[in-house]
């Protein structure tokens, strides 16, 4: 089959979709409450007395406050026994008191003082003491400035409270991942029946930004869009590229609902695929299948990971990391990041467990001809893995139905 020759205008594929964000429920203050809950349990558990959450998608998940990480410190402190506490730039109060979710007290700081000072007052007046864990995405002047101004407190990784919150989605979470991918899936396919020969990448991109617009959100969250050779660049050229008669086409796209992540990528060719191109489609959708079925509770996240290099290898690809092959993890946590853990790949020895959320794109580079990367998700379910999205059917049919 052909994909897009004579396809559909631009506007007219536009038009088609609708906003599907309707019926999308939030998180609500009980789910957030209930996370500092536990956090407050993990820490207690490991004679933490403290965690500091920066700006950020910690900040977000534990308090519902909604900021992005700049020069400026803003987070919070929440303590083992369950106390909040927050600190902003005092200009900051007013919108701060604005976003905030969950009500607790304010400390702020001018412009001339320092907010690690400020950040010690506060533990001395919760008592707090000893270990205090800080936020991983931290900045590192950040974690300098707090470690050089209270030097009485011992700081340690925060990690061990963040993803072992954030590594299990709850149901409400899970809803709005399947409700962000149905929406990028939409917008795959609007995409694919826009193209043809001469448009570029960036035409491309730009309906894609628009078609998730349309959809119900706030545009894509990221966008890569690659044709020929250009697609065996896992993350893509700083070139724009024309696409011809049969090229192969390569579209890595997602966007945000309530702050939760898609990311789907679909590989096919603009016309006829070659013998080669279809070897190798095959050769990745077997590796897809492979760490899926791989994927089972109890498991080992690197057990995924080895059954689709192994599944690759059995094709003559690899081994490991050799090219032509699967060059990077065969999957990745998502949830409020893109990118986050536990991860599937060799060393991540996190056992899989219900509510965990993993890409998976075992993707087959071939070097000075393409590359061919299958990207759907999956959630653990308490019975196994259940997919958002079902993977392709074939390099023929790559969204289960003819698109000419």
């Amino acid at each position: 089959m052909t994909i897009g020759v004579g396809g559909s205008n631009a506007s007219e594929q536009l038009a088609l979709l609708s906003n599907m964000c309707s019926d999308v429920e939030k998180i609500g203050l009980a789910e957030y409450q209930q996370r500092q809950t536990k956090a407050c349990r993990l820490m207690q558990q490991q004679g933490i007395s403290a965690i500091y959450l920066n700006a950020g998608t910690n900040l977000y998940y534990f308090t519902g406050l909604k900021w992005n990480a700049s020069e400026r410190m803003v987070g919070a402190i929440l303590s083992a026994n369950g106390q909040l506490h927050y600190i902003a730039p005092y200009f900051e109060q007013d919108s701060i008191n604005d976003f905030m979710l969950i009500e607790a007290p304010f400390h702020g700081w001018h412009e001339h003082q320092s907010p690690y000072l400020l950040f010690q007052q506060v533990c001395q007046q919760q008592k707090l003491e000893g270990k205090v864990a800080i936020d991983p995405s931290a900045s590192y002047f950040l974690v300098d400035g707090l470690i050089k101004a209270n030097p009485k407190l011992q700081f340690v990784n925060g990690d061990s409270i963040s993803q072992a919150c954030r590594m299990q989605k709850s149901a409400n979470e899970i809803a709005l991942m399947q409700k962000a991918k149905d929406m990028t899936m939409e917008v795959q396919k609007a995409a694919a029946k826009i193209l043809r020969p001469g448009i570029s990448t960036s035409e491309v991109t730009a309906f894609i930004h628009q078609a998730h617009q349309k959809v119900g959100a706030s545009g894509s969250s990221f966008c890569i869009v690659l044709f020929g050779l250009a697609s065996s660049f896992p993350h893509g050229v700083k070139e724009p590229q024309i696409l011809q008669e049969n090229d192969w086409v390569l579209i890595d796209t997602g966007c945000l609902v309530e702050g939760y992540n898609s990311d789907i990528t679909r590989t096919y060719a603009f016309g006829e695929a070659t013998e080669h191109q279809r070897s190798a489609w095959l050769s990745e959708q077997k590796a897809q299948l492979a760490a899926f079925e791989a994927a089972q509770l109890g498991q080992a996240c690197a057990n995924v990971d080895a059954a689709a290099r192994q599944a690759l290898a059995n094709d003559g690809y690899g081994p490991d990391y050799a090219l032509p092959g699967l060059p990077h993890r065969t999957g990745h946590g998502c949830g409020l990041d893109i990118h986050e853990g536990p991860y599937l790949v060799a060393g991540d020895n996190t056992p899989l467990a219900e509510g965990m959320v993993f890409s998976n794109e075992p993707m087959l580079v071939i070097p000075d001809h393409f590359g061919v990367r299958l990207e759907d998700h999956f959630y653990m379910s308490a019975n196994g893995p259940v997919w958002f999205t079902q993977p392709s059917p074939s390099v023929d049919d790559p969204f289960g139905y003819h698109l000419s």
